[in-house]
């Protein structure tokens, strides 16, 4: 069974000793009322707040932001300017916060760097043969290695999902293990480690519970939906249902754990939504970058047209902002 909310797992070593036993502790959580789920999402999304808590919140989730561009027709160029608008979104407005980090693939690592140095925004790198994740360990290992050498502040991993389906969760928790050993960098901070787990292909909430689980048993700085590059992608129930995870592992454990969900939030709409669920779910300790964070590429363009029509009562022209 299951540890309860409170319980110690100073013991943990025990649960992930071996095939069986991490079977037999995954497959003892809690099932996912997927109707209750659906129904608590849906209601969540109804909530609407006021206009000095929207200029809030348009603010706290540019904040959140993992502006990211994974396309194979990425340059230099492209990211250079990805970078330089991820520090200043509305170039005409000071007042304006950054972005939380600019999402990359490895070799466009240094270019980011280069461009963000020491101010404050985030490097962030998919690794391990994203999307698919489908590839030898060492080669997983490289990419990763290659990625935080090149300066990578965090580390976007995707889990085998052909294993863990398969129900080989050893080996799933061994390989988040050894990636996060990757993100090691002697003699300055680590890289943090974003676990993805494409959850349009785990086929039911409670797999996405137990996945949760098993990457955060394993070492996840975060836990995150999806690549982008299948759909579905996130949604709010999935992403409640992993709300849910950290909240009672930081309640099992005393450690807390970021959520990111990923691909599919075009809208400042949207993104209240994710932020109203956060707070009744997880928790206003989640309110902040370090623990929750949004995988977009349109999303910033929405937040902030719309804070400009809060600012000065207009919406700007669609060609305000420069297109991601």
């Amino acid at each position: 069974m299951p540890p309860s909310p409170t319980a110690d797992l100073t013991g943990l070593s025990d649960v992930t000793a071996s095939e069986s036993s991490l079977t037999r502790f995954l497959h003892g959580l809690p099932g996912v009322d997927q109707v209750g789920a659906e129904a608590r999402a849906a209601s969540l999304a109804t909530r609407s707040i006021k206009t000095t808590a929207k200029a809030q919140a348009l603010d706290l989730a540019i904040t959140m932001v993992d502006l990211t561009t994974l396309e194979g027709q990425d340059t230099p160029g492209k990211v250079r300017a990805l970078a330089a608008k991820a520090m200043r979104p509305d170039p005409a407005d000071p007042t304006c916060p950054a972005a939380a980090a600019v999402c990359v693939y490895p070799d466009m690592v240094a270019t980011a760097k280069e461009v963000l140095g020491d101010s404050g925004v985030h490097v962030a790198a998919v690794a391990t043969a994203f999307p698919s994740g489908r590839a030898a360990m060492d080669i997983k290992l490289a990419d990763t290695r290659d990625a935080v050498e090149a300066g990578a502040d965090e580390i976007d991993m995707v889990i085998d999902r052909g294993a863990f389906l398969s129900g080989r969760y050893l080996q799933v928790f061994e390989e988040i293990v050894a990636v996060r050993e990757a993100c090691a960098r002697p003699g300055s901070e680590d890289a943090h480690l974003k676990v993805i787990f494409e959850t349009g292909e785990l086929q039911t909430y409670d797999n996405v519970r137990r996945v949760s689980w098993l990457a955060m048993l394993a070492g996840a700085h975060f836990i995150k939906t999806s690549t982008g590059k299948v759909q579905p992608a996130a949604t709010l129930p999935v992403t409640l249902v992993m709300l849910e995870a950290v909240r009672d592992f930081r309640a099992a454990t005393g450690q807390m754990v970021g959520v990111k969900p990923a691909g599919g939030i075009r809208t400042s709409k949207d993104a209240i939504k994710y932020l109203v669920m956060v707070n009744e779910v997880a928790g206003g300790d989640w309110l902040d970058p370090d623990w929750f964070r949004f995988g977009a590429s349109t999303l910033l363009n929405d937040l902030l047209m719309q804070r400009t029509k809060l600012t000065t009562g207009r919406y700007s022209g669609p060609d305000y902002f420069t297109l991601d």
